[in-house]
């Protein structure tokens, strides 16, 4: 992993879809050596897939909730259990192992405080093993990073 490399991770989070020759333009490189580093990156796991980061309000999931959840038991069993079951919840955009007093960290979008009720009560409290949790509504975003790279 090199300056370049680093370039051209950088300049691929802000635009995938960038031709291999303009990428090489922003990172000193002709477009086939430039196309060669992208492969190796892609190959070595550095990049794990390209994607369209989409506007969840707009998609009207404009309202997002952390969730602190405690199992009952953290027993491998459990825990494969709770993940199993969270992979199949679409409000569930993000779920973190944590350390700490609480053991998932979860973001859930949904279109409004009812809707989240509804899937706090309806779905997510009926999971096998979940003991306690602890809602927190965020006021607004103050960062959104991408991948860090230095």
């Amino acid at each position: 992993m090199d300056e370049i490399d680093r370039k051209i991770l950088d300049t691929l989070q802000s635009d995938a879809r960038i031709s291999h020759q303009d990428l090489g333009d922003r990172v000193g490189l002709s477009a086939s050596p430039c196309a060669r580093r992208v492969k190796r990156l892609e190959a070595d796991g550095y990049i794990t897939g390209y994607s369209a980061r989409i506007d969840e309000a707009k998609m009207g999931y404009g309202f997002s909730v952390f969730v602190s959840v405690r199992l009952d038991k953290q027993v491998d069993r459990r825990l494969q259990e709770f993940e199993s079951n969270i992979r199949g919840l679409s409000e569930v955009v993000d779920c973190w192992l944590m350390t700490g007093s609480f053991d998932y960290l979860l973001r859930v979008a949904v279109t409004d405080l009812n809707e989240f009720e509804n899937f706090l009560t309806g779905r997510l409290t009926k999971i096998a093993g979940v003991a306690s949790l602890e809602s927190s509504i965020p006021i607004r975003r103050v960062k959104n990073a991408r991948g860090r790279l230095y």
